[in-house]
């Protein structure tokens, strides 16, 4: 059987059942006006296994186990977005300027955090600098950032915490010089010790329960936009159930979840305190 040509589209059946297949993994919701994005998407996939069209490549991937690193490398083509350090500027401006000094106002020394859908680690190593700059004797604090995504992929690149000048541009001169290191001769800058030590990763699905004691703090940002009502009350379910009453949602604006967060005050339109 021949290879698809570059403008080949999954069929309306094959639409139809892929998009239920992710939803069932997932939780995602991916519409049919997505068809033409969809079929780009697979057949990059189709590229890199050899499979030869749609519907073997379907059968494939319906008797693979979901741990499979296929469905990894599927899943990270359908939800693949942008993402870089300080995104929001809003978001930082608080968490620097109202809840660190909350919290040391409080006279607490520890501090768990969650950065749901973290994708490559940028938003979880935001953290951790805004924290290691403004917190006053940061050493002295038991800090915890856990960041998941449900790609096996994205968790090892958060691991490896390597980023360029594009996902470092935001990050202001006095953070990226105190907190972070370039990299040989090439435009990389990691983390130094000190941050990595606050953060670690792991794969997790938003549609299961997580491990562990409850957070402060959980930033939820561009992933629900993904998602149906019926699966985004299952996520935010299971993140209000592992979070600490008093603590903070910091979700992205356009998430769609403002009638769905009846365990929360709303402070901002993309800023949550569960009650």
């Amino acid at each position: 059987m021949s290879q698809l040509s570059a403008t080949s589209q999954v069929t309306d059946d094959q639409m139809r059942r892929y998009a239920k297949m992710i939803y069932d993994v997932a939780g995602i919701e991916i519409s049919p006006a997505k068809k033409q994005l969809l079929s780009n998407r697979i057949r990059r996939r189709l590229k890199q296994t050899g499979i030869v069209d749609f519907e073997e490549y379907f059968k494939y991937l319906s008797k693979l186990p979901t741990s499979h690193e296929e469905w990894d490398g599927f899943l990270q083509e359908v939800t693949t977005h942008e993402t870089y350090l300080f995104r929001d500027e809003s978001n930082w401006k608080w968490l620097r300027g109202e809840f660190i000094p909350a919290i040391q106002k409080a006279g607490s020394n520890s501090l768990r955090v969650w950065s749901a859908a973290c994708s490559t680690g940028d938003e979880a190593y935001t953290i951790a600098s805004c924290l290691a700059e403004d917190l006053r004797n940061p050493s002295g604090w038991r800090i915890q950032i856990v960041g998941s995504d449900i790609g096996i992929g994205a968790v090892r690149d958060a691991q490896e915490a390597r980023f360029g000048e594009r996902a470092m541009r935001l990050v202001p001169d006095t953070i990226k010089t105190r907190h972070f290191k370039r990299v040989g001769e090439a435009n990389i800058w990691e983390p130094n010790s000190k941050l990595r030590a606050m953060t670690s990763f792991r794969q997790h699905n938003l549609l299961d329960r997580i491990s562990g004691p409850p957070f402060d703090l959980v930033f939820l940002k561009n992933v629900l936009i993904y998602f149906n009502n019926e699966s985004k009350k299952r996520v935010i379910s299971n993140i209000e159930q592992a979070m600490k009453p008093g603590s903070f949602i910091v979700a992205g604006a356009a998430e769609g979840i403002g009638d769905l967060m009846g365990g929360f005050n709303r402070i901002h339109p993309w800023l949550y305190q569960r009650k």
